[in-house]
Parts: structure tokens; sequence; C-alpha cells
């Protein structure tokens, strides 16, 4: 996730302020990267070059902006660095945020103290590059957390996808290495006296690796 500015003049940061009366127990909330060339899946573009990869990461926003339309709860998307009034995220259905903090835990942490300062009994978490990512898996999340304190998708390269919960938790967000294979594993150890759930594991897409099995990514890039 990228730091925080105000340089776009297309965006609406006012909206940032808003206060948004709930209308349900359950928040979502989904966390997203504006898409701009050569600042969205930086690793994935070392194989197929900016453009293609930016292009694919559009088609992952859109992807997940239509299996979240429909969840049974309160939706909010967090942008990286800039609201946008009009985009692939609609405002009759999507609240607008900014991310804010100096890492990506701190910024997550910071969303759910937001959110649940609004009196949400269950918030959960989701990332926008998951092309196998289902509104059922949200549904079912959000099932699983009226018997459990967290809900916890698992991706395969280590990381996680999706994190429920029905209070902040601080330790969850903090000394992590972000990005890296340990951060399940860790996040894992800070529940164990909890009960938890785990989805099932899904590929988060970050690479050249991780689109080849998916036929829809092929009309993006030509293999040399």
């Amino acid at each position: 996730m990228g730091l925080l500015s105000t340089k776009d003049s297309d965006s609406d940061n006012d909206l940032a302020t808003n206060f948004y009366f709930p209308t349900s127990k359950n928040a979502l909330i989904i966390f997203t990267r504006n898409p701009e060339l050569g600042k969205c899946k930086t690793r994935l573009a070392k194989t197929i070059g900016n453009e293609a990869a930016l292009e694919i990461y559009k088609f992952l926003l859109e992807h997940t902006a239509e299996i979240s339309k429909t969840v049974k709860a309160d939706r909010y998307v967090f942008y990286s660095e800039n609201i946008k009034k009009e985009d692939v995220w609609n405002s009759d259905v999507f609240r607008k945020k900014l991310q804010y903090g100096y890492d990506l835990g701190a910024r997550m942490e910071n969303a759910f103290s937001e959110l649940f300062q609004l009196s949400y009994e269950k918030i959960i978490i989701i990332g926008s590059d998951l092309l196998d990512l289902t509104t059922e898996h949200i549904h079912d999340a959000f099932q699983l957390l009226n018997t459990n304190d967290f809900v916890v998708g698992p991706a395969k390269d280590g990381g996680y996808y999706l994190l429920g919960m029905k209070s902040v938790h601080s330790e969850i967000f903090k000394n992590k290495d972000w990005g890296s294979s340990t951060v399940l594993e860790n996040t894992l150890n800070d529940i164990q006296n909890s009960s938890f759930r785990l989805l099932e594991e899904l590929n988060d897409i970050d690479t050249f690796k991780d689109i080849k099995p998916y036929k829809e990514f092929n009309k993006f890039y030509q293999t040399k």
C-alpha cells in the first residue's frame, strides 16, 4: 500500500472525513491501491511491463468491486493515496475513506479502529488482488465470527487475504514483516489463545507465476 498524498486534482479527499451512520452490524473494509502506472503490481511489472500490470490490477479491482457489492454489510473502500469520486467503486454502494499510518499494519489497525468506533459488531478486511475471492468467502467469514473471535483467509504466499474480528487487537498489526511469507504464521501466533477459524487458502496475485494459471489474464500480455 502506498503512502498518502494529495497530489491528484481529480480526487475528493474531503470524503475521508465524512461521517457514515451504520446501516448494518457488519462492516467490510476493502484496502486498495490507487491504480497508477508504475505504482501498482510492481513485482508483476518486472516481467510483463507497467502497462500490462496496471491493466491486470484494474481487472482485479473490477472483480473485487463486483463480488463485494452484494455483501450484507456496510462496505468501505480505503484508498492508498487519493479518494476518487468516479471510479469502479460506485459511491452508491461503497463508502470511501483514506488509509493512514506508517506501514500496512498501522493502516489496517487505524481502519478497524475507526469503524469499531461507529459501533459495528463484526468487521472484515480484504485486499483487492485475488481473482479467486468470492462473495461466499466473505459471507462465510461473517458467519464464522458469530462463534469465533477471529477469522483468517490464508494466502498461498504466506500472508492472508482476509482478516475478521469483533474488536481491535493491536498486537495483530505490529512486529510483522509485511509482504513476507511469515505474516500468516506470526498472526496465528498472536491469536493462538483466542478462538479462530481459517478459510480456504487462495492465491494472491503478485508475480507472473501467480497469473499463469488464469486464462482471464492472457489478454493483458503476450508470452515471449
